[in-house]
């Protein structure tokens, strides 16, 4: 038996898919088509009525009128024959293919025919008629109305900004005031202040508060009420967040209500841990603490990494026959060296932290990928073994119960401060904050109320501070500094540069010009090297520090009466924080910024968007200059010889 395949006659089947498609998309065209003939005949037809009506309303007026209508219509007429005589010739000498295209085409001018006529004769469905043509969509050549179309009626919309919906907290803070002289708060009428504290601050010659200080630190008394346990009656306290100005009194915010708040602790635990982004933060703040915690028995502990590892676990805790003691009340740290302590520190524990100080909070999230909150919070909440195998557990705080109301439990309150505290919901979520306030300062708006505005995106800059911006060259920066220093004869000038290593070249070339006192602050230095440098800027004895942004962060240096970014800072948080090394306290202070022709613009912009006030701009003559540059060109040489004997020492 053999077998064979018998071919059939199917009809018209496509065997491909691509075939199918392509087949159907035709009858989907001639389909438009056919739609499009029998619209256009419609309204021929009912163009036709109007102008038939039209003509007898014409027929009524004068004779002469009369004429002309009957003159021009068989004129029309002739030529429209005349029209249709010669498409017919064309079509003879056209391909078949052509043919049906022909005659759309020409049907296409008669209908337009019809309609100039139509408005001609009736200038009232003018607009009509323009609208309805401004409907009609192009397809593949073919003139096809939208309400015909089977396929596509693609149309271009505009899209509508989507606006960012932020948390209520966010958007409706409590709003501090910026003008510190305006608004000074006599300490006397904070409420809930301790009789040691005010003798305290009467002693460091603290009379007033500041606006931010007046809002934040009853604010965090008031969530100390219940004392240190959350039991019957009692409630967890709300995270506190604090945007405002540097400058503005923010360290004091959080170290007098701390202090308040301990003074009737019994056994010494670390109650209260505050952490820093660099090692010359934390010196600052500890030493605020040390200052008001003398002769209350409170101990304060700093570990930044600048003692030894040993040394820094023999201030932390203490051997007892029992097991282990604390020697902490407060402690003050960089992220990193408390991780350390976490993991390696023998009888270190934060099972009874109160609170979490997290300042600078904008960098410290940018520092989250180091996990040093992780460890923070497990360090928090764990289940701890005693020497009498007693176990001492914390739970995480959950959602608030009827059951857990009745739970007695130390809570764990996080104040966050920073003068750039970021308004991302996404970010601030890694902190994991409970009902968080707000105390925020913005910027005056035009148009609104000249004290409160909330304008979310912005940041604020002391209201003392006047700021310029020079036009200049690569050329001219050097010599503009020392037109600066030596004719202008500033003092107390702190000034940035974006690497340590344009700080190293700049602090020579400007030392081997001569006469002027400077000095370079950067991570070239040891810790000691910076300390000494920072002291002996403060006490007069530099007329000009070169720094890196080591010191743009939180560092407090007296009497700063200028700043100058010699070199632009690339983002808005760098320049807010480094102008805001001057103009503190309420005092006035000036910020110049030297400008390439080529980063201007986008210098404004990103000022603009974050809603500071426009810079005023400084203009230093070149005949101003030309005085220095025998002198700096002696120096560029020196400069040279210095790189080049520090190179060879580095090889060796």
């Amino acid at each position: 038996m053999s077998l064979f395949v018998i071919n059939r006659y199917l009809g018209d089947e496509v065997d491909s898919s691509a075939d199918r498609s392509k087949v159907l998309l035709e009858k989907l065209h001639q389909q438009a088509k056919e739609r499009q003939l029998q619209l256009t005949k419609e309204q021929q037809d009912v163009k036709k009525t109007a102008k038939t009506k039209r003509s007898a309303e014409v027929k009524t007026h004068a004779d002469t009128a009369h004429s002309d209508n009957e003159e021009e219509t068989p004129r029309k007429s002739k030529k429209r024959k005349k029209r249709q005589d010669d498409g017919e010739k064309v079509a003879l000498s056209r391909p078949a293919e052509c043919e049906e295209k022909e005659q759309y085409v020409d049907q296409e001018k008669e209908s337009k025919e019809w309609t100039e006529d139509l408005k001609a004769e009736n200038p009232e469905e003018k607009n009509e008629d323009s609208q309805s043509q401004e409907n009609v969509v192009k397809t593949n050549g073919d003139s096809v109305n939208p309400s015909g179309l089977l396929l596509g009626d693609f149309e271009t919309k505009s899209l509508q900004k989507v606006q960012p919906v932020l948390p209520h907290w966010l958007s409706q803070p409590n709003l501090v005031q910026r003008d510190i002289k305006q608004n000074l708060v006599p300490i006397e009428d904070v409420p809930g202040l301790h009789s040691k504290l005010v003798k305290k601050l009467e002693a460091n010659k603290v009379k007033s508060f500041f606006p931010v200080q007046a809002e934040v630190i009853p604010a965090i008394l008031e969530s100390t009420c219940h004392g240190f346990l959350l039991g019957r009656g009692g409630y967890r306290p709300s995270d506190i967040c604090v945007s405002a100005p540097t400058g503005s009194g923010k360290t004091l915010a959080f170290v007098v209500p701390i202090v308040q708040c301990l003074l009737q602790r019994v056994v010494c635990e670390v109650r209260a841990l505050v952490v820093l982004p660099t090692k010359e933060l934390a010196q600052q703040v500890c030493k605020v603490f040390n200052t008001y915690v003398d002769g209350t028995g409170l101990k304060v502990v700093m570990i930044t990494g600048q003692k030894s590892f040993p040394k820094e676990q023999e201030s932390l805790v203490q051997r007892m026959a029992y097991g282990f003691c604390s020697l902490a009340d407060i402690l003050v740290s960089t992220p990193g060296r408390l991780v350390d302590h976490i993991q390696q520190t023998e009888g270190f524990n934060l099972r009874h932290l109160r609170f979490l100080v997290i300042d600078e909070a904008d960098k410290m999230i940018d520092s989250m990928n180091q996990d040093w909150l992780y460890h923070v919070t497990k360090a928090v909440f764990q289940t701890h073994i005693g020497t009498s195998k007693m176990l001492f557990s914390r739970k995480e705080p959950g959602i608030l119960t009827a059951a857990s109301s009745f739970h007695c439990q130390t809570p764990l309150q996080k104040l966050l401060f920073s003068a750039t505290l970021t308004q991302n919901p996404e970010k601030l979520q890694q902190l994991g904050l409970y009902q968080p306030r707000l105390f925020t300062s913005t910027y005056k708006a035009s148009g609104t109320d000249p004290h409160y505005t909330s304008n979310n995106g912005s940041y604020s800059l002391p209201e003392g501070l006047t700021q310029y911006y020079i036009p200049c060259n690569m050329n001219s920066k050097p010599l503009i500094l020392l037109h600066f220093l030596l004719s202008l004869r500033f003092t107390r000038v702190l000034c940035f540069t974006n690497s340590k290593d344009a700080s190293h070249r700049l602090f020579l070339l400007i030392k081997g010009f001569g006469d002027i006192n400077v000095a370079e602050f950067s991570s070239r230095l040891s810790p000691g090297e910076r300390k000494k440098t920072l002291k002996e800027f403060e006490q007069g004895k530099l007329q000009l520090l070169i720094s890196t942004d080591a010191t743009s962060r939180g560092i407090d240096i007296d009497g700063v009466k200028c700043v100058i970014n010699y070199d632009a800072p690339q983002f808005i948080r760098t320049y807010i924080h480094r102008v805001g090394r001057t103009a503190r306290a309420g005092t006035a202070g000036l910020a110049f910024t030297m400008l390439l022709k080529v980063q201007e613009q986008r210098y404004f912009n990103m000022l603009r968007d974050a809603g500071a006030p426009e810079l005023k701009k400084q203009l230093v003559k070149s005949e101003n200059l030309k005085q220095y540059v025998p002198r700096y060109e002696e120096a560029l040489i020196q400069l040279q010889r210095v790189i080049k004997d520090e190179r060879a020492q580095k090889r060796s």
